[in-house]
């Protein structure tokens, strides 16, 4: 069996039984149950929701993206080797961690298979809620053109590049184009500002303008149950992507939860420690995969230029990767989540039959 065999790259075939179209993100694919197999399932496996929730099953794929696009690379390789494992392990242990601690919900169920989570529906606070706490990335590129004024937050003269920030900073971004809030470019992923959201709250989907101190407070509670947790590793949790929605309990009640992936090397920077000590930066995220591409290709402009993005597309669409950045990338996933869960990541020799038949077998999802 080939290399490309493993890799999970097609994820939105299953035949999985649903009356709605499949949902199919640049990672994962959505399959929403019908409401007769979402009450069954409730029921049967005395999830702790609302009776009538909707459920829907959600399966990763290795498919490996950056700057908006999915790459590619020799030998029919559709993606990374381990990857999709390795993505939701890491999840998974930082969900029980959360869980552990006290902290509010995930729309995680129920784990069939190590690529696939059993959710239920929530309404999406429509922000990317991005914290930092040291000085990288985007935050770099724009405070080294001289700008001070990021997300609303005046930065301090001084700041070096990959320096730690003197407090954690929440930088918002939107999820997805909103459309006639004022000040806000109706773009997707740009910067917004806590006063853009005060302001327009309901536009975000938030229930109350309270629940904008309730995001905050989840946002920070989550960063820091991580970061303790990595540096015990000697990992630096550098900055992170967390995403929230509201979903109803068993009386019928909105509560604002965790949502998609928390802590993954997809969502998140993490530097080695000890490397940084001695003054390199030595990534264990796709922030490795996307420097790279910044210096395999001759343009680095066109994949930080939204404003080329039909030539960026055409960039991912016609160029192959060497096999060995793949597998590089995949050394990266599969040994951060084995150091993060204590626990071996296996890449299954045929993960879609595997999906079929545990659907099939243990949850009667599959005719």
């Amino acid at each position: 069996m080939s290399l490309a065999d493993k890799v999970l790259a097609v994820n939105n075939d299953l035949p999985i039984r649903t009356d709605a179209p499949v949902h199919s993100g640049k990672v994962r694919s959505v399959y929403w149950l019908t409401g007769e197999d979402s009450r069954r399932l409730i029921q049967e496996k005395n999830y702790d929701v609302a009776a009538d929730s909707p459920l829907a099953i959600m399966v990763i794929s290795d498919r490996i993206s950056a700057f908006d696009c999915v790459w590619q690379g020799e030998g029919g390789m559709k993606g990374v080797p381990g990857k999709g494992a390795a993505l939701n392990a890491i999840s998974n242990h930082w969900f029980k961690l959360f869980k552990d601690n006290n902290l509010a919900d995930s729309h995680i169920l129920d784990i069939p298979h190590p690529f696939v989570w059993i959710v239920q529906k929530a309404k999406p606070v429509m922000i990317e809620a991005i914290c930092r706490q040291y000085i990288t990335g985007s935050m770099w590129r724009s405070y080294s053109k001289g700008e001070r004024d990021f997300c609303g937050i005046e930065l301090q003269e001084g700041l070096q590049k990959d320096t730690k920030l003197a407090k954690l900073l929440i930088t918002p971004s939107t999820k997805g184009i909103l459309k006639g809030i004022e000040g806000v470019p109706e773009v997707d992923d740009v910067n917004i500002t806590r006063k853009n959201i005060e302001d327009n709250f309901t536009d975000f989907n938030f229930k109350s303008s309270g629940d904008i101190d309730l995001y905050e407070k989840l946002l920070k509670e989550g960063f820091d149950v991580i970061s303790k947790a990595l540096a015990e590793l000697d990992q630096i949790f550098v900055d992170t992507k967390f995403e929230f929605g509201y979903v109803k309990d068993k009386q019928g009640n909105d509560k604002l939860i965790y949502m998609d992936e928390v802590g993954t090397p997809d969502s998140s920077r993490i530097w080695d420690g000890e490397q940084y000590r001695d003054g390199k930066v030595v990534e264990n995220s796709k922030e490795g995969f996307r420097q790279l591409l910044l210096n395999y290709f001759p343009d680095p402009d066109i994949l930080l230029n939204k404003e080329r993005m039909p030539e960026r597309e055409a960039l991912a669409r016609d160029n192959i990767l060497p096999e060995a950045v793949l597998m590089d990338v995949s050394n990266t996933y599969i040994s951060i989540a084995e150091k993060i869960t204590g626990e071996k990541i296996t890449i299954s020799e045929n993960p879609k039959a595997e999906i079929i038949d545990i659907l099939r077998e243990q949850y009667q999802l599959i005719d």
